[in-house]
């Protein structure tokens, strides 16, 4: 008689710590003692702040160590080396918040990526400016939308609502998909680190509206986008992932706003994957990513 299978639980290990010599052996030790079975490893010293930053990914096959186990294991290494840390299980798909203006094809790429299974997340609502008449011909698939106009004396009050529905769904992560305003420095901090932007890369050459418009009359021969976590500083906050397309001298304002929207619909998607696989970890002004 077979034996029944036992169920197989993946976890997510980062951290950041001061780098001293012993870190990797002590964490993969304690590893080995708790059953886990390391995956996949990947470190960065950063010799410039020497700060030292790990990913880990391991399973436990046997059954016998909880999560709790391995965060009362992890603290106490915690402690040893003054590490920031967070464990994640793999299976467990993070709440995500939706937020979009006008232009919908950013909203419109995370929600088929997630709808076919390629982005693991759980989006728990969409959040606009716009009515919901605006995005008539758009199937959100049961996602509760929440109409949310702002001018600039609801502001604070139009924040707050974000903010209530934020710990109300349980969400861990705003996405502004081309939510085209601009965040309060009060909303930027208490988002820190848990909301991703998605901008054209022409910032700060060109600056306000019609972009596209602007780096056509200057001749530019490259557009991008770039994605970035949310600070006080709304355009200038750590960078997670950019991308770019050349252009020639035959390409109309037309052609560069239909090649941007491709080029923001990438960046943000792989943005958001490096975010909830947990690739990605602030490092000051900048971030460690470790791509697959």
């Amino acid at each position: 008689m077979t034996a029944p299978s036992v169920p197989q639980t993946t976890y997510v290990l980062t951290l950041s710590c001061p780098n001293r010599p012993g870190i990797v052996a002590a964490i993969s030790g304690r590893l080995a003692e708790l059953n886990a079975n390391i995956t996949e490893a990947q470190q960065f010293d950063d010799r410039d702040s020497t700060v030292f930053f790990m990913r880990i990914v391991f399973e436990i096959t046997d059954g016998q160590t909880s999560m709790q186990q391995l965060r009362e294991a992890l603290a106490v290494l915690g402690e040893t080396f003054s590490m920031d840390w967070a464990l994640h299980d793999r299976s467990v798909k993070p709440k995500v918040l939706l937020m979009v203006s006008r232009f919908d094809h950013c909203l419109v790429d995370l929600l088929y990526r997630w709808r076919i299974g390629e982005l693991p997340i759980e989006p728990v609502g969409i959040v606009s400016n716009h009515p919901r008449e605006v995005f008539a011909d758009l199937d959100f698939y049961g996602i509760p939308f929440h109409y949310l106009p702002v001018t600039k004396d609801t502001k604070p009050a139009q924040e707050a609502q974000i903010l209530d529905l934020f710990a109300a769904t349980g969400a861990e992560l705003v996405i502004l998909a081309r939510y085209m305003q601009v965040l309060s420095n009060e909303m930027a901090a208490s988002l820190s680190g848990h909301c991703i932007n998605i901008h054209h890369s022409f910032l700060p050459g060109f600056k306000g509206a019609r972009p596209y418009h602007q780096a056509f009359a200057r001749g530019v021969k490259l557009i991008g986008a770039t994605a970035h976590y949310v600070t006080r500083d709304l355009d200038e906050g750590p960078i997670i992932e950019q991308d770019v397309e050349r252009i020639s001298h035959a390409d109309t304002p037309d052609d560069l706003i239909r090649k941007g929207r491709d080029i923001e619909r990438r960046v943000l998607a792989r943005a958001v994957r490096y975010h909830i696989e947990r690739r990605t970890i602030i490092n000051g002004n900048r971030t460690v990513v470790f791509t697959p």
